[in-house]
C-alpha cells in the first residue's frame, strides 16, 4: 500500500462517521455474522446501506473504485454479492462475488505492509496491516468455499472475469496475471512467503485452500505470455521483470520464440465486461478506465456509416426499422440498448442522442450475439482503429468469427493476412490465402471474383495453360 494509501484512509477515520474507528483495532469491524472478533477494517459511512433506493447507486460507486483495483472496494462488492445483509438478497450472485474476492486477494494494496515493523514475539505491529490480513484470511475461505460449490463451466466464468478486469489495468494488471500463473508466487500471486498464502498451500483441511489453488493452474508458458504482455503496453519497468523472469529458472528463456507468437495471438476473454445480472439485481456495468487511445479511437466512429449502428440495433430485436443516423433512433431504442449493457438511465434528455460509445457497444453486442454483418464491421473497426484501437489479434478473431458463417468479404480479408503474414497473428501462407480468395469468389465477393477473372483470363491467354 502507498503512503497516499495510507493517509487517505487515516483521511477517512477522521473526516467520516465509521462504524469502528473510534474503537481499539481488537474491535474493529461491524460485529455482525462472520465478524469473527472483530478484526475487518473499518468501513466509511456509505458503504452502510441506507436503504433499497441507494443500492443502485452504491453498487455502481463500488463497481468504478474496484475496476480501478481499490482493495477495499473489491471486498465490499464480494460482501454485496455474497448477500450478508438481507437488504442485499436480491444481488447474490456466487460467481460474480467470486471474482472480486479473487482481485482482492491478487491486488497488492491488501499486502504490500504499511511499515515493517515487528513486535518483539514477531508479529505485525501495524493495524492496518493487521485488518488487512485478517481481511485476506477470510477472503480466502470464502473464496475456496464458494468455488468449491461450481462446476468447471462456473470456475471458468470466474476466471475469465478476472481476466478481462486485469487486461484493463495495463502493464500492472498483466503483470499481475503473470504472478498468478507464476509457480514462484502464493496461490493470488502474493510472496510465496505471505501468511496468508503459506495457510492456504497447507495440505490440511482446516487451513489449505485446496480450490482455490487449483483455479489458475501454474504454468511457465502463461506467466511468460502475461509478462511480455506487460511490456507491448510500453512499460519500461515491465520490461526489467520480463528479463528478471527469464533469469529466474533455467529453461525459461527458451520459451521466448514461442510465447511471443502466442502473445501476438492473444486476445482478451470479452469484448466488454457480461453485462449479466442477479435476479431481480443490478446489472454487472463494465466500469473499466477508458486510455487515450480508446478515447481516441471512439472520436473516430464519426466515420463509421451509421448504416452498421442501424443493423445492430435491428438484430438485437431493439427496433424494426433501419435507421440511417444517430438522430433518428427514439429515445424507447436507446433505453433498451442501455438496459441490455447494464447503464444506469437519467432521463436526462441530453441523453437522448446515442452517444460513440453507444454506437460501438451495439455492434460488440450484435456480434457477441452471432451477427455475421456485426462480426465483420467490428473486425474493420479493429484493423482499422475506429471505435476500437488497432488490434490486429483481435480484429483476424472476429473475421474468423464472420467467416464461419459464411461471409465471402470475412473470407477474403483472412486471405490478405495470409498472404502477407501479420506480426505473428496469422503466419505467412500463400496456399491458406489462395483457398480462402477463391471461396471468397464463390461466394459472390466482388473484389475476390474481380481477381478470380483477371487471373482466369490471364491463364486463358496463356498457350501453354
Amino acid at each position: 500500500m502507498s503512503r497516499i494509501g495510507a493517509l487517505s484512509l487515516m483521511a477517512v477515520c477522521v473526516s467520516l462517521t465509521l462504524s469502528g474507528c473510534d474503537r481499539p483495532w481488537w474491535k474493529w469491524g461491524r460485529g455482525g455474522p462472520g465478524d469473527e472478533g472483530g478484526y475487518s477494517c473499518p468501513r466509511p459511512a456509505l458503504m452502510q446501506n441506507a436503504g433499497f433506493n441507494d443500492q443502485e447507486f452504491e453498487i455502481r460507486y463500488f463497481r468504478r473504485a474496484a475496476f480501478k483495483n481499490d482493495f477495499f472496494a473489491q471486498l465490499e462488492l464480494a460482501d454485496r454479492y455474497a448477500a450478508e445483509k438481507s437488504t442485499d438478497k436480491n444481488l447474490e450472485d456466487p460467481i460474480e462475488g467470486s471474482v472480486w474476492l479473487v482481485m482482492a486477494l491478487a491486488n497488492q494494496e491488501g499486502y504490500a505492509p504499511m511499515n515493517r515493523i515487528l513486535t518483539n514475539d514477531g508479529k505485525l505491529a501495524s493495524r492496518y496491516d493487521k485488518c488487512r490480513a485478517f481481511e485476506r484470511a477470510r477472503a480466502y475461505r470464502r473464496l475456496d468455499r464458494n468455488l468449491a460449490m461450481m462446476d468447471m463451466s462456473e470456475r471458468d466464468k470466474v476466471r475469465d472475469r478476472v481476466l478481462y478486469i486485469l487486461s484493463t489495468l495495463g502493464a500492472d494488471g498483466f503483470r499481475t496475471l503473470g504472478r498468478l500463473y507464476d509457480v514462484q508466487y502464493g496461490p493470488m500471486g502474493e510472496p510465496a512467503d505471505n501468511r496468508e498464502a503459506v495457510r492456504a498451500m497447507m495440505r490440511n483441511s482446516d487451513d489449505g485452500r485446496r480450490n482455490v489453488r487449483s483455479l489458475f493452474q501454474r504454468s511457465d508458458v502463461d506467466a511468460y505470455l502475461y509478462n511480455y504482455k506487460a511490456t507491448e503496453t510500453g512499460d519500461v519497468g515491465a520490461y526489467v521483470l520480463l528479463k528478471d523472469f527469464e533469469r529466474s529458472a533455467g529453461d525459461r528463456k527458451d520459451y521466448a520464440s514461442f510465447v511471443v507468437g502466442k502473445a501476438k495471438r492473444w486476445v482478451a476473454p470479452y469484448e466488454f465486461y457480461p453485462p449479466e445480472a442477479p435476479g431481480g439485481g443490478v446489472p454487472h456495468s463494465d466500469e473499466s478506465i477508458r486510455s487515450d487511445a480508446q478515447d481516441y479511437a471512439l472520436v473516430r466512429m464519426e466515420e463509421l456509416p451509421f448504416l452498421h449502428v442501424g443493423r445492430a440495433l435491428v438484430y438485437l430485436d431493439l427496433t424494426q426499422v433501419l435507421y440511417s443516423s444517430p438522430s433518428e433512433v427514439p429515445a424507447d431504442t436507446l433505453t433498451g440498448l442501455r438496459a441490455i449493457l447494464g447503464k444506469a438511465t437519467t432521463g436526462r434528455a441530453e441523453m437522448v442522442r446515442m452517444t460513440n460509445a453507444e454506437k460501438l457497444r451495439a455492434i460488440q453486442l450484435a456480434a457477441i450475439n452471432g451477427s455475421s454483418q456485426a462480426q465483420l464491421a467490428l473486425a474493420v473497426m479493429y484493423s482499422e482503429g475506429v471505435g476500437v484501437p488497432a488490434d490486429y489479434a483481435r480484429a483476424f478473431y472476429w473475421y474468423q468469427q464472420a467467416e464461419k458463417q459464411g461471409s465471402p468479404e470475412a473470407r477474403f480479408a483472412m486471405s490478405t493476412y495470409f498472404a502477407l503474414g501479420l506480426a505473428g497473428v496469422a503466419d505467412q501462407s500463400k496456399a491458406s490465402a489462395v483457398v480462402l480468395r477463391l471461396d471468397s469468389a464463390m461466394g459472390g465477393y466482388r473484389p475476390s471474383a474481380q481477381r478470380l477473372r483477371a487471373i482466369l483470363e490471364q491463364v486463358s491467354r496463356n498457350p501453354n495453360g
